[in-house]
């Protein structure tokens, strides 16, 4: 049965790029309500199939699909470099997975050309055609153009050339850059990972009976169900709800309407704060207009944040490169008092020298996680913090952190931090943490 959501998103997607939309006019041309024409256009908005311009109104555009995890397009670089397309447009939309520097003879490139490449190179046509016959992109530093023959080579090969005033060194940045942000990106997990759709879903109706939620239950092994009518989520039942109820009683009687429900585009880590903090083992996902797309459960969230630990980082977040620093404390360190100690770098200070207030607080904040981690066995998240900020720290000074856990429970932690130059206290902080997972078992 196609719902009146639906009809309205095949309509949006019937319509020419660049027809303008508006929720009066469509929800006269459906003979809908208002509000149920305004609903689907910001989903069509969140599929990428409308956008919302000011002063000019919803436009329908063109939908983009999705590259290669972890990559980019070549349409993508172009603004980041300020750059012009010279020829082969119609292949701006295929991925970026590397790029090469042209600074080396052509029979030196060849080993490095592979598919979804980029070469930046300066004025060198035998260069420009080598590298589009090889299947790799050409981006020109210094503002040069190409030439009519190797304009045609990209055309009809289908592969961007592009110009840009840039030096080299500034162009491989940029890209560098930006592939390193997308590949961050790509790390963080999100519930459309792992969930389990609709199609594998065991749900169950209001007018179902506990007789046949016990036969389900029975079944699968599962106590806990999603109560769908017309494909959209009212409710979740669960043993618990249906103590003391007879047989023949509806699931609509006994369900619970106040539902906890995640969406696709939600990070496990997420996901797992709150079914820790709400103690339930699946939470329904749902669209905007809560229709039930699957569920997920907690076994698909501890799976996921057990894989995640055991890969490598690829790349370097700016925790990651505030924390290479820290150096632990050891029995036989000069200073026995102290957990963890670093000499402050010039990436952690402002204009004026001294530390800034935002690398104090990412290095608090993580030796905090990390020792409610080592003392419980728990991965957690900081969910308060306060900071007490005493006096300047300058670049180059000695730092010393002492890290006490006041209190900790099943649920959370209190821990209190203390940073020390030269054993005189500069800054202290308390924090609370919250618990994502169950206690790492050892090995």
């Amino acid at each position: 049965m196609v719902t009146k959501h639906d009809r309205i998103i095949q309509y949006i997607q019937s319509l020419p790029i660049g027809s303008k939309i508006s929720v009066r006019s469509l929800a006269k041309q459906m003979q809908m309500s208002e509000g149920t024409a305004y609903r689907a256009i910001k989903d069509a908005e969140n599929e990428g199939l409308v956008s919302t311009i000011e002063r000019v109104g919803t436009i329908r555009i063109e939908q983009k699909i999705d590259n290669i995890a972890g990559s980019l397009t070549f349409s993508d670089i172009l603004p980041l470099i300020d750059g012009e397309i010279l020829g082969g447009e119609k292949g701006l939309n295929k991925p970026l997975s590397k790029f090469i520097i042209g600074a080396m003879t052509l029979s030196a490139m060849e080993k490095y050309f592979e598919n979804h490449s980029l070469i930046i190179v300066g004025n060198r046509s035998e260069v420009h055609r080598h590298s589009l016959k090889n299947g790799v992109a050409v981006l020109i530093t210094g503002g040069f153009k190409a030439d009519p023959d190797v304009v045609a080579l990209a055309n009809h090969y289908e592969l961007p050339i592009m110009k840009t005033s840039y030096d080299t060194y500034t162009v491989a940045s940029l890209i560098n850059q930006s592939m390193n942000e997308q590949m961050i990106k790509q790390e963080i997990v999100t519930v459309e990972e792992v969930y389990t759709s609709i199609d594998k879903t065991v749900s169950l109706a209001p007018t179902d009976t506990v007789e046949i939620f016990h036969q389900k239950s029975e079944k699968t092994g599962l106590s806990r169900f999603p109560v769908v009518n017309n494909n959209r989520l009212v409710g979740v039942v669960t043993a618990n709800d249906l103590i003391g109820r007879g047989e023949k009683v509806s699931i609509e009687r006994a369900m619970s309407k106040n539902v906890i429900t995640v969406k696709l585009h939600m990070s496990i880590a997420s996901v797992s704060y709150k079914m820790i903090w709400e103690d339930i083992e699946m939470i329904p996902v749902v669209a905007d207009n809560l229709q039930l797309l699957g569920v997920i459960s907690r076994q698909d969230v501890m799976k996921a944040l057990q894989n995640i630990q055991q890969e490598t980082q690829t790349v370097n977040t700016y925790e990651t490169e505030l924390l290479k620093h820290i150096e632990e404390v050891t029995p036989n360190s000069y200073n026995r008092n102290y957990d963890y100690c670093l000499e402050v770098q010039p990436q952690m200070v402002n204009t004026l020298g001294s530390m800034s207030y935002g690398s104090l607080c990412e290095l608090i904040t993580q030796l905090a996680i990390r020792k409610v981690k080592d003392v419980t066995g728990h991965n957690n998240v900081i969910e308060s913090f306060n900071l007490n900020y005493f006096t300047m720290i300058q670049l180059g000074n000695q730092i010393d952190f002492q890290i006490e856990i006041l209190n900790h429970n099943r649920r959370s932690a209190t821990t209190e931090v203390k940073i020390f130059i030269e054993n005189i206290l500069v800054a202290q902080a308390l924090t609370e943490s919250q618990m994502v997972n169950k206690r790492i078992k050892e090995v």
